[in-house]
């Protein structure tokens, strides 16, 4: 089982939208694939039609379990999402207390990579939808993910939520000893506009080892997408924004082949 992780300390980066359209198109190639919404907004959650404030079970009830001192049983967390192979880990906005409330006790920051844990076998993948925050739950994400995808809107002032994005994995890791790679994706490209074409230029000058080398492009349809409550990658498989998203996912399955096979050896 492989896990990504899905993050950025900036809003409206296109965060939301990777995760579903990478687990949407992982589900439409036939893999099994769980997305974790782990943002107390819970836009993941309602894009499947599930109310962070109504649920009963959620990731929330995984923190509950730890800090009783209870098994924790994630199989129940699980809910459907009406595409087959994508199941949804919803999120609870009870999770923004969760830093008050129990942060500093002691096995928080794991609960989530046990959790997963207990999940080997039933996922191939696992995509995580992080907060915008450092907390208790970006810890939990980091120390339970293989990689971590930030999405980047081409833009200057994205570019400084990237610069704290990197600064905050750089602390996590020192503090966790524990080497994280991550993937810079810009998105919401708009190649009519020289703003658009000028940021991207500074993110490959600035960030040549790190920069997926494609783009995410504008397109609308994403937006009709989640009105239905489906990914775009599983009922318009041939747009523009999918097709990108297809090529950001065969350079994710291709690195993580590299790193198995460096793993092995």
């Amino acid at each position: 089982m492989r896990v990504w992780a899905v993050a950025n300390q900036k809003g409206g980066v296109g965060k939301t939208t990777t995760a579903v359209t990478l687990a949407g198109s992982l589900a439409r190639r036939g893999r099994s694939a769980l997305l974790v919404d782990m943002d107390p907004h819970g836009s993941l959650s309602a894009y499947f039609g599930y109310d962070p404030d109504t649920l009963e079970r959620s990731i929330y009830s995984l923190f509950q379990q730890e800090s009783i001192g209870h098994e924790l049983e994630p199989e129940r967390v699980l809910r459907p999402t009406g595409v087959d192979n994508l199941q949804l880990m919803p999120a609870s906005t009870a999770l923004a207390t969760l830093d008050r409330q129990l942060g500093a006790q002691e096995g928080m920051g794991l609960v989530m990579e046990r959790s997963l844990r207990q999940l080997e076998g039933m996922f191939e993948y696992v995509v995580i939808d992080c907060p915008p925050v450092l907390g208790v739950l970006m810890v939990n994400a980091l120390a339970a993910c293989d990689r971590l995808l930030v999405p980047v809107q081409t833009e200057y002032l994205a570019r400084k939520g990237l610069e704290r994005m990197v600064h905050t994995l750089e602390l996590i890791q020192r503090a966790s000893r524990r080497p994280v790679p991550y993937t810079i994706v810009p998105t919401l490209f708009d190649r009519r506009t020289r703003a658009a074409r000028d940021s991207l230029d500074v993110l490959r000058e600035a960030y040549p080892e790190t920069l997926w080398e494609g783009v995410i492009p504008v397109d609308n349809r994403f937006r009709e997408a989640s009105k239905r409550g489906l990914p775009l990658s599983t009922i318009a498989p041939s747009s523009r924004g999918v097709r990108a998203y297809d090529g950001l996912l065969e350079f994710l399955m291709r690195e993580e082949e590299t790193s198995t096979t460096g793993e092995e050896s």
